[in-house]
């Protein structure tokens, strides 16, 4: 495979995935892998999420582990791998790491963003409203785009925590109807060694 336009596009988006997803494994897109099939059934799948299987997984709490094996070189075909396809992977990159994290609190996100936005915002008006009664300067004249940019922030800050409110809200409106838990349990180990299996 060409060095630099497979081989060294490979391994950085591979980084990539293993730093953001916390999976420390060196190659995400190989085709050799096992799961089991309990942990499967509960990975959703679409798009190209396929080759983020063992973030997800780990994100189920499987424990993922990597086995060296022989790589044998190609005989026939070309690789479709590319630089255009690392774009691909980032945008997915990114969508990984937003679920991973914020799935389950989304206001933690958005919450952040939003009340920088309205600090941001409440901290510009403030000083402009010094600068027009303290200062008596002409607010319009010499700082018309500054006061229209800490407005737009400030509404923007106010929209995205609205947004993270109403994500905690379809959260809950999940969970609580059919008393689904956010985690996954395996089997319950009771005294005497006596483990009990948890239907699906």
């Amino acid at each position: 495979d060409n060095f630099w336009l497979r081989r060294i596009p490979s391994k950085c988006a591979n980084w990539l995935m293993a730093k953001l997803s916390g999976v420390d494994i060196h190659d995400f897109g190989t085709t050799f892998k096992a799961y089991r099939r309990e942990i499967l059934e509960q990975v959703p799948l679409y798009g190209e999420l396929h080759r983020f299987i063992p973030a997800l997984a780990s994100w189920h709490g499987a424990s993922i582990c990597e086995v060296p094996i022989r790589n044998i070189n190609r005989e026939r075909g070309v690789s479709h791998y590319g630089i255009s396809r690392t774009f691909r992977v980032f945008f997915d990159l990114i969508t990984i790491r937003f679920l991973l994290r914020y799935l389950g609190r989304p206001l933690h996100f958005f919450g952040t963003l939003g009340m920088l936005g309205i600090f941001g915002g409440m901290g510009i008006t403030a000083w402009l409203f010094l600068e027009k009664f303290v200062r008596h300067t002409s607010i319009m004249a010499q700082h018309g785009p500054l006061m229209i940019f800490g407005a737009v922030v400030l509404l923007a800050g106010l929209n995205l925590l609205a947004i993270g409110l109403l994500g905690e809200l379809q959260v809950r409106h999940y969970h609580e109807p059919t008393r689904r838990a956010p985690y996954s349990v395996d089997r319950v180990i009771r005294a005497h060694s006596e483990e009990q299996s948890v239907p699906e």
